[in-house]
């Protein structure tokens, strides 16, 4: 233990480092304070002095002292904020008896190093983080939303995609956040088809038209993929916002089914027909014809394209649409022949969009199912293949020449 005496000298020294080791240990001393009020109100007393010392070196052993410690005193380490560079840093970044309303200003007024701190903390409040993403530095941005401790409010991050969608390694962790809305997903996901199709390499190998195509059923998938995950989570409100902003056409409805995202597709009928989700349900489940027509026809739906969806979810009931490639492409196969010997292969005006549709899927799925057929026949064994036996004997009869 060291004497008050000895203290005394420390304080009064001409040299740094001995103040700086007194400063340290007023700090521990304070920290560990359990006699009577006097002393404490003492070695407060002696803290305070310690802000005045003209030593960088000095001050920074106070705060190092009172960095970690919940119980340190506040308005000390108010003033150590603003104290120089590197020890207001430290305190921002380290000591846990900030609260946010000491942080806030740091967070809207601070400069980089000092948002970065921030950005460090073992805890960091939604409130802080939020105002710190304010500030528009990727790089501390990146940093707090790769923290999964922070639960951010999902029109924050809304706004992040709408003004910085176009960043790909912002657009990336925001696409990794559970907290983001299916509509700013969705519109981060048409950010990276426009990137894809901008990307040289990509323009370079495929053609334009298939390249469009490509894009626009990737776009589509992601449409109601995100839909049919909201409808898990029973929130229709994502079809809803389609629904509002027109992005519900034949081609995603049918696009849905196809792909196996039915609930994506009842949320999308029962939107446009104004029924309830469990008598859509029931009639997608188990109606017959006419209640299917009565329903789509709420849709506003001609009918034409009423028949074309009725004979796409019985076809549904039956196949394995979500999982099965093959029951895929022999859905759209059986709809397109049906459709061409319907009409005599004049198709409708009102069913050119589907008929296309149908067409570019056949492709598609007959692709992918190839790739499915081929690996599974070059697995099979190659014994059962015939060989001819070189083991009999006898001579090979060569051509004169």
């Amino acid at each position: 233990m060291v004497a008050y005496h000895e203290f005394v000298a420390l304080t009064q020294s001409a040299d740094s480092e001995d103040r700086g080791r007194a400063a340290h240990l007023a700090a521990m001393a304070y920290l560990g304070h359990l006699g009577p009020a006097d002393e404490h109100a003492a070695l407060y007393a002696a803290l305070i002095g310690f802000l005045d010392d003209p030593s960088v070196k000095v001050r920074a052993a106070l705060a190092y002292g009172l960095l970690h410690a919940i119980e340190a005193p506040r308005p000390i380490l108010l003033a150590l904020l603003q104290d120089a560079a590197v020890i207001s840093r430290a305190v921002a970044q380290y000591s846990p008896a900030l609260i946010d309303a000491d942080l806030i200003g740091l967070a809207r007024n601070g400069d980089l190093t000092m948002l970065l701190a921030l950005a460090e903390r073992a805890r960091l409040s939604t409130r802080i983080a939020e105002a710190v993403i304010a500030r528009g530095e990727i790089g501390v941005t990146l940093k707090l939303l790769a923290r999964t401790d922070i639960a951010y409010r999902p029109e924050t991050l809304a706004a992040l995609a709408g003004e910085q969608g176009d960043n790909p390694r912002l657009r990336g962790a925001l696409l990794a956040r559970r907290e983001l809305t299916p509509s700013a997903r969705l519109k981060l996901v048409e950010a990276v088809g426009r990137a894809l199709r901008e990307t040289r390499i990509v323009k370079g190998a495929v053609a334009q038209r298939r390249l469009d195509r490509l894009m626009r059923n990737a776009t589509d998938t992601a449409l109601s993929a995100i839909g049919e995950r909201e409808a898990v989570r029973a929130a229709p409100r994502y079809a809803a916002e389609m629904v509002e902003s027109e992005r519900v056409s034949t081609r995603v409805m049918l696009h849905a089914v196809v792909n196996g995202h039915v609930l994506f597709f009842a949320d999308c009928v029962a939107e446009l027909s104004e029924v309830s989700r469990e008598k859509v349900f029931s009639i997608l489940e188990g109606g017959g014809r006419p209640a299917l027509n009565a329903l789509f026809a709420r849709c506003g739906l001609g009918e034409a394209v009423r028949n074309l969806l009725a004979r796409l979810v019985f076809h549904a009931r039956t196949a394995d649409l979500a999982d099965d490639v093959t029951a895929r492409h022999f859905v759209v196969t059986a709809l397109t022949e049906e459709l061409i010997i319907e009409h005599g292969g004049d198709i409708p005006h009102e069913l050119e969009e589907a008929f296309a549709y149908l067409s570019e899927q056949n492709v598609m799925l007959a692709r992918k199912a190839a790739r499915g057929v081929m690996p599974a026949f070059g697995g099979q064994s190659l014994n059962r293949l015939p060989a001819p036996d070189f083991d009999e004997p006898g001579q090979l009869a060569l051509p004169a020449v």
